[in-house]
């Protein structure tokens, strides 16, 4: 990551380099929405892999990038985006049901799984694409914020639950965080998509809930939980390498739902009433999750390493919270840690051969595909990549909108209300 001798990424060499890398991924992307079906699963050179499934969770992501693609100006966008959205108003609807199943193909083969985390993607998608103006976007987000209220929220709790058969008449006794760290998400995109402030409600719920579960557990978020939303702490202890479902800590996490709280107070008017809580979970993410030479996947519960495998995405959270935590302490130390991590980024998960970034590596840092095999995802990498020049909203749409293009500086202003 090119930076300046202060170490500083808002440098011009930074800023561009960082533009040039959303470009990239958005063009690397691009064969995963070549038709009106979904977006396509890619490989590591980033081909269409017809052995796998259409997901919904990637044709969401994929919908929610070029949207913002689109806000930021960048060409064919906006027809990329349209086509991922076909994907989610045709064959991933269910039209029988309601709602959006798991996934289909090859073949006839249909995941009916009607799960939360599949749907709030679908939210955040809406809303991304309600913000780019894009055709039948503000019809498909009042039905995926229909669905998402109706069916998953627990008013009880002030939570969503987690999954449900493809008919809705039987409902997963297993209660999760990510789903509802993705809700959260969907839920500020929402807000700010349709200027509704029950959703950011919603959110704040969440928010506080999950961060008081932290702050009793040593700031290390428990992940999973009962139908009656008690810690489930040795949940998949048998299967630690899930890729949505790990057994024990996952300090990726950690950061993610430290940015969001960040944003959240942002986009309440509330800036600073949850900072102390995100750099709690920062640091905590930090002491764990980095080993002197990368992220490590879990730990246990006493902040040992389980799974030392590194993922793309947790890099990308990482040095995204670091820049959104120095935007709103001012903190140099935050703005040190991001510049280290870009430049790990760039050393060991940009692949400027084959394109995009190395979604898994080894523990020794060499390009692995155990759990992660191929490059289905840009929307982490080019999230992170967004944070150091965009404004500071509740919602990466509204942000986007508000700088009107890519490359652009952030504005005088730490944070836009």
């Amino acid at each position: 990551m090119p930076h300046d001798e202060a170490g500083s990424t808002s440098s011009p060499a930074a800023v561009t380099w960082r533009a040039d890398e959303v470009r990239r991924l958005l063009e690397f992307g691009t064969p995963s929405v070549r038709t009106d079906a979904g977006a396509a699963w890619l490989d590591g050179s980033g081909r269409p892999d017809g052995t796998r499934p259409v997901h919904t969770w990637i044709t969401a992501r994929m919908a929610h990038t070029y949207a913002l693609g689109d806000l930021l100006g960048v060409p064919r966008c906006a027809e990329r985006a349209d086509r991922a959205l076909a994907g989610l108003t045709g064959a991933l609807r269910d039209t029988q049901h309601g709602g959006w199943f798991a996934s289909y193909g090859p073949g006839d083969a249909v995941d009916g799984t009607k799960a939360a985390y599949a749907h709030a993607f679908v939210v955040l998608a809406a809303a991304s694409a309600t913000q780019a103006g894009r055709p039948g976007a503000e019809n498909l987000l009042a039905e995926a914020l229909e669905v998402l209220d109706r069916r998953f929220w627990e008013a009880g709790p002030g939570m969503l639950a987690d999954e449900w058969d493809r008919t809705w008449s039987a409902m997963a006794p297993y209660r999760g965080i990510n789903a509802n760290m993705h809700g959260v998400e969907a839920l500020l995109a929402a807000s700010d998509a349709t200027g509704d402030p029950r959703w950011r409600e919603r959110a704040a719920a969440v928010v506080d809930r999950t961060s008081a579960w932290a702050a009793a557990n040593d700031w290390r978020i428990p992940e999973h939980f009962t139908v009656g939303w008690s810690p489930d702490l040795e949940f998949n202890a048998d299967r630690p390498r899930d890729p949505f479902k790990p057994y024990g800590s996952t300090p990726g996490h950690g950061f993610e739902w430290a940015r969001l709280m960040l944003q959240l107070d942002v986009a309440s008017g509330e800036v600073g009433r949850r900072t102390d809580a995100a750099q709690q979970l920062f640091e905590r993410a930090l002491a764990d999750g980095f080993d002197g030479t990368g992220f490590v996947y879990t730990v246990d519960w006493a902040g040992d390493p389980v799974e030392r495998r590194r993922f793309h995405w947790v890099a990308a959270e990482a040095v995204a919270t670091a820049e959104v935590l120095a935007t709103v302490t001012g903190s140099a130390e935050y703005a040190d840690h991001a510049a280290q991590w870009w430049e790990l980024v760039r050393d060991r998960f940009v692949d400027a051969e084959r394109g995009s970034w190395h979604h898994e590596l080894d523990a020794e840092d060499r390009p692995a595909g155990e759990v992660w095999d191929g490059k289905p995802d840009i929307y982490h990498a080019v999230q992170a990549l967004l944070v150091p020049d965009l404004p500071l909203t509740g919602s990466f749409a509204e942000s986007a909108r508000r700088a009107g293009s890519l490359g652009a500086q952030p504005p005088a202003s730490p944070v836009s209300r």
